[in-house]
């Protein structure tokens, strides 16, 4: 379970400044208020609050009546920043506000904070992301760089997660962000029902990059799509990086470049990210063995599983299973 996960119910404080893109706060509210544990109640509690309680307005013609000040900041147990217009202007020698800065000062030294797009900007002046690797808007990775060189800027990623502060790329990616930490809260189960609910997908293969470089891919015309589904029914075989090739009618060294171009990752990285949500799914619906899960989902052996698995999650399969295993699952078909 995560570490930010307490008894009572988690509190997310989404803090907002005047300018803030609606989108963004709404997301965080939407995924986080449908979380729901095995007895249907909510999982979290969501609060807005802003400099003031009162109008904060955003960057359309709407505005949001935010009812708490930022002691709502006091004991929040997540604390997410969602971008404002403010973030988006290039000023590399200007101090934070006081008064932005005094409010996050009062963020719990065990309290998760996250920031959505250039909200990153914000984090990285009070010296949140010191150490960190981070990432912000591909568009605005030029000004990060220049503010704050001393932060490991990746850019490509959708987001990131350093344990106690996380960041997410433009606008969107806050989805998958607030998705990944109620799946580290509550396992794959639960996301995955938030994401159904609100119809998106529950993880995105790839990173900002194949945004940047290319338009939005469709899938009718994409160059990998039928070795990505072949090999996603096939995880259990082992795809090698020549089969899929042969089924595209490509070269090896063709359907890596465009694997990449599609996906942001090489088909190996791709593969071992699929069979570790096919493990983690079977290991939370099913009382197969560890040896059965490893099988099916392709990585040959309890050994090899148990290296990904800390690899990734830092966890053992047993004890991912005694964490995230929902009560009254029924036994899976041999």
């Amino acid at each position: 379970m995560s570490v930010f996960v307490r008894p009572g119910r988690h509190r997310v404080a989404v803090f907002v400044r005047h300018g803030v893109l609606p989108m963004e706060a709404g997301i965080v509210h939407r995924l986080f208020g449908r979380a729901r544990g095995a007895d249907g109640q909510p999982l979290y509690e969501v609060v807005t609050c802003a400099l003031e309680a009162g109008v904060v307005t955003t960057d359309t013609d709407l505005t949001l009546n935010v009812r708490h000040g930022p002691e709502a900041l006091d004991d929040a147990d997540t604390v997410v920043l969602p971008a404002a217009e403010e973030d988006y202007a290039e000023r590399p020698h200007d101090p934070i506000r006081p008064e932005l800065a005094a409010a996050l000062a009062r963020v719990g030294a065990r309290a998760r904070v996250a920031s959505v797009c250039s909200a990153a900007f914000v984090l990285a002046a009070v010296g949140l992301l010191d150490g960190c690797r981070v990432t912000t808007h591909w568009m605005s990775a030029g000004s990060f760089r220049a503010m704050y060189p001393h932060v490991e800027l990746d850019p490509d990623v959708l987001y990131t997660d350093n344990g106690r502060v996380l960041t997410s790329a433009g606008v969107a990616s806050g989805t998958d962000l607030c998705l990944h930490m109620v799946r580290t809260d509550h396992g794959a189960s639960v996301a995955n029902e938030v994401a159904r609910n609100t119809v998106v997908p529950p993880h995105r293969d790839g990173g900002q990059a194949q945004y940047v470089r290319l338009p939005v891919p469709d899938p009718e015309r994409s160059a990998t799509a039928r070795a990505r589904a072949w090999a996603q029914e096939h995880l259990h075989l082992q795809p090698r990086l020549a089969d899929l090739a042969e089924r595209e009618s490509m070269s090896v060294r063709t359907f890596t470049r465009r694997f990449r171009e599609e996906t942001g990752l090489s088909p190996g990285r791709w593969i071992a990210l699929r069979r570790l949500d096919l493990a983690r799914e079977l290991l939370e619906g099913t009382d197969l063995p560890v040896e059965r899960v490893a099988d099916r989902a392709g990585f040959g052996t309890a050994v090899s599983l148990r290296q990904h698995m800390h690899a990734e999650l830092g966890v053992s399969p047993r004890a991912y299973r005694r964490t995230f295993r929902g009560p009254g699952t029924a036994p899976a078909h041999p």
